[in-house]
């Protein structure tokens, strides 16, 4: 209903979807630059200093993620090229639910800016006062992204697939959600009118393995701060010490009546799970078939354990490695596959923003010496047309050959 509707009425939709669910009544859907400005202006120096940090590190690690061309002989007359180019437009999505998320502008917007995309549009949805997060405008003019739309929820799913009057028609769309973002995304990939989509990314996960010398504050920090996304969000714990886990339970129960989200918190602990297990090699084995969105390792040794983990969506090594440094600003993206995808799915990265075009160019000589491989394959194949594309080639270079030998003996 709400991708069919924002489909046929455009903007009138947006706003009716935003006033139903936001509460917000707006004239104008792009955030001017005024707005832009007061942003600025409403963070501290220290927090646009953050987001900078957490920038150049993002820059850092995805800068290097960025393919070459490739070019090479197959054999001699057969040349075969990989060349890289950038999705034209993308469109990124930035939740705006119980708490902003600036991080995810970083996230979204640098890999996009590296791989070259020449247009990048940002949709959000406003605070009960009609405008959008500051922080998130901060983030996103930071990252070179100017076109910013207050526009959240499925609605701006249906808006950047389509386009509106206001929200220019993108070609593949990027960024986590809750449910019906997830849905309305699932339904526009699957449309040919409509947008490509990243990967699945729903409510967050972490799966903590740890031994006897991880600290119970540690790990009871490291699960309350993944269990603090939404009520959705699922934290679990591995380990082979009973000391541990009930350590790690009290630990929770102390930190807990000191967090502002306790609500929250306390209802997606009641989904959460602490599990003892025989040994390590055990939790292991659980954790690529959970195959979780965030994995820590707070165990000894935990480089000796990585080669193990063929599953994860993103690792934390050691207890000096807290999960939100990848939230934010170690380097690594934070969006990532959750629901068990990360056994086929990788974390957002450059690659994602960008196209991967092959090539092909057979000099004559390679043509006669390849051509008949082709004839033989297509006809085993029964596609006749297809042997006949080569077989007209190879007929025309025999004629060739035939009439320069001819004009040779001729002189």
């Amino acid at each position: 209903e709400i991708i069919s509707a924002v489909r046929h009425q455009g903007d009138a939709a947006l706003r009716s979807y935003t006033e139903r669910f936001d509460g917000v009544q707006l004239e104008a859907l792009a955030v001017p630059r005024g707005e832009f400005i007061q942003a600025r202006r409403s963070l501290a120096a220290r927090q646009i200093a953050a987001l900078e940090c957490a920038i150049a590190n993002v820059h850092e690690f995805h800068s290097a993620q960025v393919m070459q061309p490739l070019a090479l002989e197959t054999m001699p007359g057969v040349r075969c090229e990989r060349i890289i180019r950038p999705i034209s437009a993308v469109g990124l999505y930035v939740p705006a639910g119980s708490a902003p998320l600036p991080s995810t502008v970083v996230m979204l917007a640098v890999p996009a800016r590296i791989a070259g995309c020449a247009r990048r549009v940002l949709c959000t949805a406003p605070t009960p006062e009609g405008r959008a997060n500051p922080a998130v405008l901060v983030a996103a003019e930071l990252c070179g992204i100017e076109a910013v739309f207050k526009v959240g929820g499925a609605q701006a799913i249906a808006a950047l697939a389509y386009g509106t009057a206001s929200v220019p028609k993108v070609d593949k769309i990027f960024g986590p959600g809750n449910a019906w973002v997830t849905a309305a995304k699932q339904l526009v990939a699957n449309d040919p009118a409509g947008a490509a989509c990243d990967l699945p990314a729903g409510p967050s996960e972490v799966l903590v393995i740890a031994d006897e010398t991880a600290r119970p504050d540690f790990v009871a920090a490291d699960l309350l701060a993944q269990a603090e996304h939404d009520a959705q969000a699922q934290a679990l714990l591995l380990t082979p010490s009973r000391t541990l886990a009930h350590g790690t339970a009290a630990a929770i129960q102390t930190q807990l009546r000191e967090l502002s989200r306790r609500a929250i918190l306390e209802e997606s602990l009641a989904a959460s799970r602490c599990i003892v297990v025989p040994d390590l090699d055990i939790a292991m084995q659980l954790a690529n078939q959970y195959a979780a969105e965030h994995l820590i390792l707070e165990v000894r040794e935990p480089h000796r354990w990585l080669p193990q983990i063929h599953n994860a969506g993103s690792i934390f090594l050691g207890s000096w490695s807290p999960e939100p440094l990848g939230d934010y600003c170690s380097g690594t993206n934070h969006v990532l596959p959750t629901y068990g995808y990360a056994r086929a799915y990788s974390g957002l990265s450059v690659l994602d923003f960008v196209k991967r075009i092959t090539v092909q160019e057979l000099s004559p000589a390679g043509l006669r010496c390849l051509g008949p491989v082709a004839v033989t394959l297509a006809q085993l194949e029964g596609l006749d047309a297809h042997a006949q594309a080569v077989l007209q080639r190879l007929a025309a270079l025999e004629a060739q050959g035939a009439a320069g030998t001819a004009s040779r003996v001729e002189s």
